[in-house]
């Protein structure tokens, strides 16, 4: 996860009230930004410590949860374009779901998320079919 932030999320952190930061939080916080598609995303990070040794984003809008291109873009925000992170389906007896609107990228502290071979998602060659 950056250490720093852009300017883009530093000038959306909420700076008062019970979720207020500031830069001394690093990528801590909480950020109303406006996103790719031109609507307003509400976001959480959390670089994670040693008792929640994960880094989480959730990312929430008003009326529906964000797209694939919304959460891509927030994956380029906070972390490096060679770190892999994920989008979880964990079984439906673990489900939480306080806000019907959220998706959440995470990031384990402690080792490298395991990935299908890249020929079981599709052919690198072919490029985008449309």
């Amino acid at each position: 996860m950056r250490t720093e932030l852009c300017e883009k999320l530093e000038k959306g952190r909420i700076r008062s009230g019970p979720m207020a930061s500031d830069k001394s939080y690093g990528p801590n916080g909480m950020f109303h930004v406006i996103g790719p598609l031109s609507r307003p995303l509400f976001i959480m990070a959390s670089e994670g410590d040693r008792t929640t040794p994960w880094e989480h984003v959730s990312v929430s809008l008003k009326r529906h949860p964000p797209t694939w291109a919304e959460m891509c873009w927030v994956k380029s925000l906070f972390w490096n374009s060679d770190e892999c992170v994920m989008q979880l389906h964990p079984p439906i007896g673990d489900y939480v779901n306080n806000v019907n609107t959220c998706l959440h990228l995470w990031r384990p502290h402690d080792g490298a998320i395991p990935r299908p071979p890249a020929h079981l998602v599709g052919d690198k060659a072919l490029g985008v079919l449309r």
